[in-house]
């Protein structure tokens, strides 16, 4: 059984930080393309950043030079570092997991950017 468990998320001030961890079980993870999406109210979900099985990356616009995705392959486990936070990256955040026609979601994780 697949399973993907966010968690780090919270409540923050604008200009902080919050580093969200994604563990995953029931898959071999370092053959995996992991992705963080996120679903503010009202707004369709939107890819955040994602990095390959190769590591090689990739940051949304409204993200880069904020945000940095990483991957413990030996703990099957994607990070997303969120520096410079402002109230619009408020939005439950959501890890993925792909590899070819094959993708898991977890449950998602909290993140709100409020003073």
């Amino acid at each position: 059984q697949v399973q993907l468990v966010e968690s780090g998320g919270g409540l923050v001030q604008p200009g902080g930080s919050l580093r969200l961890s994604c563990a995953a079980s029931g898959i071999i993870f370092s053959g995996y393309n992991m992705d963080w999406y996120r679903q503010a109210p009202g707004k369709q979900r939107e890819l955040v950043a994602s990095i390959t099985s190769g590591s090689s990356t990739y940051y949304a616009d409204s993200v880069k030079g904020r945000f940095t995705i990483s991957r413990a392959n030996a703990e099957k486990t994607v990070y997303l570092q969120m520096n410079s936070l402002k109230p619009e990256d408020t939005a439950v955040y959501y890890c993925k997991a792909e590899r070819r026609q094959l993708g898991y979601w977890g449950q998602g994780t909290q993140v709100t950017v409020s003073s």
